[in-house]
């Protein structure tokens, strides 16, 4: 096996992911649904996902936080069991999905809506036509990649455009709300970025 050869192939193939990813109206849409929301509304931002899209879905919230977006990540499943009650009015969900029927999602949906009629979906997905994706009302699109994983099943290629698109979300909210450096070091008291934002 050669590793190097294999490395080369999986970068190319993940940056053709991200290459590929369908650029759309929907994010200007999203962005200006995320400020109106929250900057505007006084509402946050609940991100949501299961196994490796969860883990997505917490770093968006935290880099969402850290960037004048208050923003909290939300277990589906513990959803079910009372956390629930972080939702409040004006809030905005965004929830991943690379399948779009990933029930404990799904489900979330419905527990919102019951809770928030009025309440807001933005979807990331890798299946444009999918249930979660017709329940959005924003829906972004991977573009659908295979993934690199030689079983085609370890969420890999999906993962990275998940975390790219929400890169995406960030840094356009920021530009959109005029978010400046030293409104970051209001954020940052600690370590490295704090010091530095400082400056």
């Amino acid at each position: 096996m050669d590793i190097k050869q294999s490395m080369r192939d999986i970068l190319a193939a993940e940056s053709r992911a991200i290459a590929n990813i369908p650029v759309t109206d929907g994010y200007e849409q999203a962005v200006k649904l995320i400020v109106e929301q929250v900057k505007n509304r006084g509402g946050k931002l609940v991100t949501s996902g299961m196994g490796k899209c969860g883990q997505i879905a917490e770093n968006i919230a935290t880099t969402f936080s850290s960037t004048g977006i208050p923003a909290v990540f939300l277990h589906p499943s513990e959803a079910q069991h009372g956390d629930l009650g972080v939702l409040q009015q004006n809030d905005v969900m965004l929830l991943l999905s690379n399948s779009g029927r990933t029930s404990e999602i799904l489900a979330l949906v419905e527990l919102a809506q019951a809770l928030y009629t009025d309440l807001q979906f933005i979807v990331i997905t890798g299946n444009a036509d999918s249930p979660l994706a017709h329940r959005a009302n924003i829906c972004l699109w991977t573009g659908g990649a295979p993934e690199v994983c030689p079983l085609g099943l370890t969420p890999t290629t999906s993962t990275t455009t998940m975390t790219v698109m929400g890169d995406v979300l960030v840094v356009n909210t920021m530009n959109l709300t005029g978010f400046d450096k030293k409104d970051y070091a209001l954020r940052h008291h600690g370590g490295y970025l704090g010091q530095k934002s400082r400056m």
